[in-house]
């Protein structure tokens, strides 16, 4: 999966200047300061889907960044109390066009204004067939880490039934609820669940489920 930063001119102009800004993933982030200046305007809030959004939006000069309590996906974000009753709330989405687009959908429901810009696109490639001789080169003791549910679709889609088979066999460890159920579906029976889709969350989960005597 490639990401590519989109030109969101006005509809991240605008919102940027909403009352609250959303963003949904490290890459929204990154692509939106790569467009325009991030800074936070007097008693403006911000709201990142996870601790890597925030991580990054921290980096790029939102210093006051806030986060679920538990979770990290959509529905987490949806459940903050800011988001509660947001009637007449001028929002920021800054996010990818296509995915589910639970965000905007749900708040607009709320009575919230929502102003949404699609800020970056996930392009999938298909592993070339280097690539997949390396993913089978790799030793019994590899793990799969997951953060993008597009991104393990195509992979899918590329390997042969004895790749998927042997893949299946790995421990997985995902960014979140919804990529473990989509992991699941795919014949993972107990995926790792991370802190967050940074490669040290990822990483550390699966320290702790190594650490536990649990690799198979």
């Amino acid at each position: 999966m490639r990401i590519e930063t989109m030109d969101a001119g006005r509809q991240l102009q605008a919102a940027l200047r909403a009352d609250l800004v959303l963003t949904s993933s490290p890459s929204a982030a990154r692509s939106a300061s790569a467009q325009q200046l991030l800074k936070a305007r007097r008693g403006q809030r911000w709201l990142a889907i996870g601790t890597g959004t925030a991580t990054v939006l921290r980096r790029m000069g939102i210093a006051d960044v806030h986060t679920p309590e538990h979770g990290f996906d959509s529905e987490s974000l949806l459940a903050h109390p800011w988001l509660a009753t947001p009637k007449g709330l001028r929002i920021g989405v800054l996010t990818a066009p296509a995915g589910r687009d639970l965000i905007a959908t749900t708040l607009r429901a709320r009575g919230a204004e929502i102003f949404r810009a699609d800020v970056y696109r996930r392009v999938a490639m298909t592993p070339s067939p280097r690539r997949l001789r390396q993913l089978r080169a790799l030793p019994e003791t590899a793990a799969l880490l997951v953060s993008s549910g597009e991104a393990l679709t195509t992979l899918w889609q590329a390997l042969a039934d004895d790749d998927r088979h042997a893949l299946l066999r790995r421990p997985c460890v995902v960014s979140s609820a919804r990529l473990a159920a989509q992991v699941e579906a795919l014949g993972w029976p107990s995926p790792i669940i991370a802190a967050s889709a940074l490669p040290a969350d990822l990483l550390a989960a699966l320290a702790a489920h190594v650490g536990r005597g649990r690799f198979r």
